[in-house]
């Protein structure tokens, strides 16, 4: 038996459990990996409201992790007892000191990139890779909107993009978090407690607004993200943590300006293995060549993973938390 966090219905932070799990011997295709960190993001809160729906219940959530291969099933021949690995995948069950996962979903680390860094970066990370580099490329010189730049993603956004020679203008929710963001290469920053933050975005851009949104806020931000577009500028929504969007009329693109919308996911663009060693490989270089840091800003225990769930939830942290098993 092993410890992991478990939910038998969805809910508030209370309906999550840490309690025993058999995991059992891999089968064809997977390993038993022992988990030394696991990721905490905004999804494992969707899945355990019930707004992304789990498999079965009960069931272990999590998306996320890094640790040691235990043991291979069959027909698994690029993974070995002993490896370091890490994911940002389907199946959840992250939330564990052991699992069994499928091996094409895992990526192998280098040795100068350490466990809870991994575990603090694949998921944010590769979905920023998917963002800034597939889904709209930013060039040098283009001036993007990222919202929530002090949050996980937005802080690896921050200094990818100002790598890449990009404007970056982040909303943040507090003096503290618009100086984190700066710190980490976000050009303005505009505080939306306190700021119009669609009319501050076309006051910096002299009104023309920017070709690109990254907005996974949803709901609160959803129309004013739209009003800080160029003419045929894009709109990205790829998070939901005020609410989903509902009720959209897509006539409203047409009337601010022939606008393309988009609902990614990086379980969509990183389907394929060769997708997917190719954004954890882009996401590596720029590790280890030091142009993009991951500040791993608060640690729990895996047995109090509701009270980091309530802290992301009620915006109490800032850059990436690191559950440890």
């Amino acid at each position: 038996m092993t410890k992991a966090i478990r939910i038998h219905e969805t809910g508030g932070a209370e309906v999550l459990r840490f309690e025993d799990v058999e995991v059992g011997a891999p089968d064809s295709g997977e390993v038993r990996l022992k988990q030394t960190a696991v990721g905490l993001n905004f999804i494992d809160i969707y899945l355990r409201t019930g707004l992304y729906p789990v498999p079965s219940l009960p069931c272990v959530i999590g998306l996320e992790g890094a640790g040691v291969v235990e043991a291979v099933g069959d027909g698994v021949t690029d993974l070995k007892e002993g490896d370091r690995v890490a994911y940002a995948s389907p199946p959840p069950g992250a939330y564990a000191e052991a699992r069994l996962m499928p091996a094409d979903r895992l990526v192998k680390l280098p040795d100068d990139i350490s466990d809870r860094q991994a575990a603090a970066m694949m998921l944010q990370g590769m979905t920023v890779e998917y963002l800034i580099r597939r889904t709209y490329r930013v060039e040098p010189g283009d001036t993007v909107l990222f919202h929530a730049a002090a949050g996980g993603v937005g802080l690896i956004a921050c200094q990818w993009l100002n790598h890449l020679g990009a404007t970056v203008i982040g909303t943040v929710g507090s003096d503290e978090k618009a100086a984190l963001a700066k710190a980490h290469g976000c050009h303005h920053t505009i505080n939306y407690r306190e700021e119009d933050f669609a009319a501050r975005v076309r006051e910096i851009t002299d009104g023309a607004g920017v070709p690109v949104v990254y907005d996974s806020i949803g709901q609160a931000t959803f129309e004013g993200s739209l009003d800080c577009l160029e003419p045929r500028g894009l709109m990205v929504t790829f998070g939901n943590a005020s609410g989903p969007v509902t009720g959209f009329n897509p006539g409203i693109l047409a009337q601010k300006g022939s606008l393309y919308l988009t609902r990614p996911t990086l379980f969509t663009y990183n389907a394929s293995r060769e997708e997917l060693q190719a954004s954890a490989g882009a996401l590596f270089d720029v590790v280890q060549g030091g142009k993009v840091k991951i500040e791993i800003n608060q640690t729990y225990p895996l047995a109090e993973a509701a009270q980091a769930q309530q802290d992301l939830e009620d915006r109490k942290t800032t850059g990436s938390t690191v559950l440890l098993p």
